[in-house]
């Protein structure tokens, strides 16, 4: 398993350095927090990070929740391949026993706090979008429809918090039980990578010529 995925993040990683689209700046830009190496080597402290960002978004009902996912892992300095594979958690299987679920709970925290929200039309709105969509498909059953969609928009943040804030733990339990599978990297120790000390250099380059272009008298 441990081999199959370095493969497939040598694979990701080469494509992302494709000279055709290294040496621009718009993509330097958006991507170079992605050639940071202890943003993709599998330790505790980055597996940890990504899981509970991947969990937190698989249980958003979002379209292209990898984007989202893969952006907070970069901010956060997660493990961008294991935070955007987490989110298939959320697939065309597992939507409506999910989608039932949050409902439940969201009914079920309204019940105990007493509390009575009034409809969002606009998040209904969303869902018919996400379900009559030409680009994507998600099957959003009619009883989710029908039902109070506060309700149901309460039971989708109330999982999400609540299954990240487990996740974070239980990848730090398990590393503890199993260090030869998760061992703990200090982020501080990771090394840099050849190509992003390029990248950086390039960048400082450029706003050095800016500045002294700027400065330069007329």
């Amino acid at each position: 398993m441990k081999r199959r995925y370095l493969w497939l993040v040598r694979r990701a990683y080469r494509a992302l350095r494709h000279p055709r689209l290294r040496h621009r700046d718009w993509w330097q830009a958006l991507t170079h927090a992605l050639f940071e190496r202890h943003l993709w080597m599998p330790c505790r402290d980055t597996v940890a990070t990504g899981l509970t960002i991947g969990v937190f978004f698989a249980l958003i009902p979002l379209p292209m929740q990898m984007i989202f996912a893969g952006i907070a892992a970069m901010r956060f300095k997660a493990n961008v391949p294991v935070a955007m594979a987490v989110c298939w958690l959320s697939n065309p299987v597992t939507n409506v026993p999910l989608f039932l679920a949050q409902l439940w709970f969201g009914n079920r925290i309204a019940g105990l706090a007493g509390l009575d929200l009034p409809e969002a039309g606009w998040f209904k709105d969303f869902l018919l979008w996400l379900r009559e969509s030409h680009w994507f498909t998600v099957p959003v059953p009619d009883f989710i429809l029908n039902a109070n969609s506060s309700n149901f928009i309460l039971g989708i943040l109330a999982s999400a918090v609540l299954a990240a804030a487990v996740t974070f733990p239980l990848v730090h339990l398990f590393s503890a039980i199993m260090p030869h599978h998760l061992p703990a990297r200090p982020l501080r120790n990771a090394k840099v990578s050849s190509f992003m000390r390029k990248i950086r250099a390039q960048r400082e380059a450029r706003k050095k010529a800016k500045l002294e272009k700027l400065e330069k008298p007329l």
